[in-house]
Formats: C-alpha cells, structure tokens, sequence
C-alpha cells in the first residue's frame, strides 16, 4: 500500500521525460528536464521497491542505489533551471555542483559515511544519515536557493508570454522543494514520508507550462519576442525618415554660418560625411533587424506548418528575390556567384525559401569574413531526377567533429558572434515541410556546400 503513491509518481516522471525528448527533440532544455525526471524516477521507483523489502540485504543495497540519483537530482534541478532561464554563466557553478555530488557518491558506495544503515519504520526500511549526509542537505540548499532566485530574476524581466511560464516553473519547483521534509525521516523521525504528495503537486505545475504554454518550445518565446520588437523598429524607421527630410537644411545652415564665420566649425569633415548619410544607416540597421525578426517569425511557426498554403514557384525568382533583399555589406554581393542551370519549380513558400537562403547566405558570410577570403556560389540544376540547389563557400570549412550537430537545435560553431543555433534547425524544417531535404558537405579549409534536394513538383 506504501509503494502505490511513489510508484505512480516515479512513472509519471519518466513518461514526461521521454515526452520532452520525442516531443521536442535533444537540446540543452529537454535534456535537462530529462535528467531531473530520470532522477526523480530513481528516487521515487526504488524507494517504491524499498518499502516493499523483506530482508535487511536487499534493503541496504536499494538503498545505496536511490539515494546514488538523489545525491544529483539538487544538481540536476539547478541545470534545468539554468538553462529554462538562459543564465548560462552558472553552468560553471553546475558543473562544480554535479563534481561534488560524485564525491559524495563516492563515499555512499564504498563506506558508512554518507549513510549508516537503515531505520525500520512502520512502512518498511528507510535509510540512516551518516556523518557527511548534512553536506548532502548544504548543498541541497544552495544550489536549489540559487536556481530559484535565478528563475525569480528572469521571470522579473521576462516578457508576459515567458514571464508566465516561469512563473509555473517557480511556483512548481517551490513545491517541489517541499518534498526535502522527508530528510527527516533520515535522522530517525518516524512519519511516512510526504514528499511523494509535493512532486505529484509539482508535477501538475509543470504539466500546465508544458502542455499549456509549450515549455520546451524556444522558438514560441522567439515569435513573441519578434513581434514585441517591430513597434520600436517601426519608430526607429519614421524618426529616420524624418531625419532624413530635415537633417540636410540643418548641415546646410551650419555649413553657411561656419563660412561666414558666423560659428567656429565643431564637426570634422569625417564625421560632416557621417552625419549625411545617418538617415540611411538607420535604414539598413532596421532593415536588417526586420529579416532577423521574419526568421523568428517563421521559425516559431515552423512547428506545424500550413502546408495547405504552400503553392508553386520557380527556383530562379526565389534566387533572384533573396539577392534583391538581403542586406549586404559594402562588397559582400559581389562575391557571390548565381548559376543556374535548371529553372526548376517546387512546391512551398517563396517567402520560406528565401528565409532558408537569408541563413545560409549569413552563415557563408560570416565565414568568409573570418578566414578573410573566398567566395560563394549557388547554383540551381537537375541531377538524377532530383532538383537540388547548393550554397557553397570556399571559407575555412567546418570542423569533421561538428559536422554532425550543425543542425541540431541551439549548436552553433560560432558563439563568440553570439549565435544561437536555431538557423540550420530552421532550414532543415522547412525542407522537411516542403518534402525535402537539406545535407552539408565540408571539408576543413577548402569549402562547404549546403545541398537542399526539393521533390519534383
């Protein structure tokens, strides 16, 4: 009858992490949720076990292995809200976290130390706290402390759409902290432990931000994020345009008073130039922020594509239109070549495939910028049947070892530039909506080719 409860509650905990990881794919947050499942569902499932033990044998050693997934789920839960925040300047702090908690293990496993024996209760056996057990509990306050108050702080300066889904994780894993009341029962108080009851309510916390507010969905936060940003854009672009009417009177009324020495000059020849074109940089930069934005936008809608909308359109004019609107630096067009040699049709979005090219017209760029040299070309043709278009850059390559993770969600090979790892995830699902494909060849200081293989329309 005791095991019944935390039975149910360790396979419950197990069903949803396996949900997060088919649901949403392996990255940094399904991950970590995942290990705070799989430790709760240690936790739970062998003290499940435990309280049914009829030998004290047995019961030594179901102990020593529920409480091995105890010693890091404190750690575990840190990781989880570590990376649900974005705070990622604490992952060294986790990391040292989960090194202390294999050294308490250490001791669990080879010696009386962490744990001395067993009481038996009423309900069955249940584990005695050795002489390091109150490191144990220290490092269980510290580190669950510091999650939470990392989680309070996003949720402060969140915007409303993360702002509620932090607040259910807060609230969620507040209750969840209740459960420690059963550390009690490991210096010989003798009540059937509760907090079995704390992680079912938690549960239910976190099942209304998964299912509710789509937890382990980043790019949900991208779309809203997205939309909050073009407001002050639009701002941005009418103050330019303003500027960019009455900007040009006012030089030319200060370039007169300083020639009839009405005024001593102040602006510089230089910065006389900048100021005359500021309007138009202001443009650019707005410009560029809006396609950023578009990719966001679709990016979260990438989730379940209409696939119902999609219509037929011709490889070139795609081509064409992303040239035409991509926001290129001074001498970055001229180092991309177009070749086609199939004006080949599919069936899509235009606006989608022009986004997938934006990304990697970005990406080759950027590496052509930091190896200093080389060139881009696409071409579009038919080979064996298949329509295939390939963006290929001869810039420093990628890296064999990375090859294989470039597009998994969040990997990024450059993020010292700040990249977030989402750009390849959404070209491949958009290939993917369109039924087709997305592959990449590379080879370490020569070239890398982007190949996207369409159906026949």
């Amino acid at each position: 009858m005791y095991s019944l409860l935390p039975a149910a509650i360790s396979v419950l905990f197990l069903c949803y992490g396996f949900y997060a990881l088919a649901s949403r794919g392996i990255n940094l947050i399904t991950g970590t949720f995942f290990l705070l499942c799989f430790t709760t569902f240690f936790w739970q499932g062998t003290w499940a076990v435990l309280f049914q033990a009829e030998s004290p044998a047995s019961a030594l050693i179901l102990i020593k292995l529920g409480y091995f997934f105890i010693l890091f789920l404190p750690t575990c839960l840190y990781h989880f809200l570590t990376e649900i925040t974005g705070y990622t300047k604490e992952r060294t702090y986790v990391y040292a976290s989960y090194a202390f908690a294999a050294v308490l293990a250490v001791f669990l496993v080879f010696s009386d130390l962490f744990i001395s024996g067993y009481y038996h209760y009423f309900w069955g056996y249940y584990p005695k706290a050795g002489l390091l057990h109150p490191l144990h509990i220290m490092q269980t306050v510290v580190v669950v402390s510091r999650g939470l108050f990392i989680t309070y702080l996003a949720q402060k300066s969140a915007l409303d759409y993360m702002q509620t889904r932090l607040r259910l994780c807060l609230t969620g894993l507040l209750v969840y902290l209740f459960a420690a009341v059963d550390y009690l029962c490991n210096y010989g108080y003798e009540f059937y432990p509760p907090g079995v009851v704390f992680v079912a309510i938690a549960l239910g916390f976190l099942t209304i931000a998964i299912v509710k507010y789509d937890l382990f969905n980043p790019m949900a936060l991208a779309g809203t994020l997205a939309h909050e940003i073009r407001t002050p854009l639009a701002t941005i672009r009418n103050q330019a345009a303003g500027i960019s009417r009455h900007l040009p009177t006012l030089l030319e009324g200060y370039q007169l008073a300083v020639d009839h020495k009405l005024m001593e000059p102040r602006i510089g020849p230089m910065h006389m130039e900048i100021l005359s074109d500021v309007s138009g940089r202001i443009a650019d930069e707005v410009h560029k922020s809006n396609i950023i934005i578009d990719m966001m936008l679709a990016s979260s809608s990438m989730e379940h594509p209409d696939t119902l909308a999609f219509e037929r359109y011709f490889i070139a004019a795609c081509i064409a239109e992303a040239m035409e609107r991509y926001p290129f630096e001074a001498g970055e067009k001229e180092k991309i070549r177009v070749e086609i040699s199939d004006n080949f049709q599919f069936q899509g979005s235009d606006t989608l495939l022009v986004l997938v090219l934006f990304n990697l017209l970005k990406n080759a760029l950027y590496e052509l910028k930091a190896a200093g040299k080389g060139d881009i070309r696409i071409s579009a043709e038919n080979t064996g049947g298949h329509n295939i278009l390939r963006v290929t850059d001869t810039g420093p390559g990628i890296p064999r070892q990375a090859l294989p993770h470039i597009f998994a969600p969040f990997f990024s090979t450059k993020r010292s530039s700040g990249g977030a790892g989402m750009g390849l995830t959404f070209c491949k699902r958009v290939m993917e909506a369109f039924g087709g494909s997305i592959r990449c060849e590379s080879v370490e200081g020569e070239y890398t080719t982007f190949a996207l293989e369409f159906p026949a329309a």
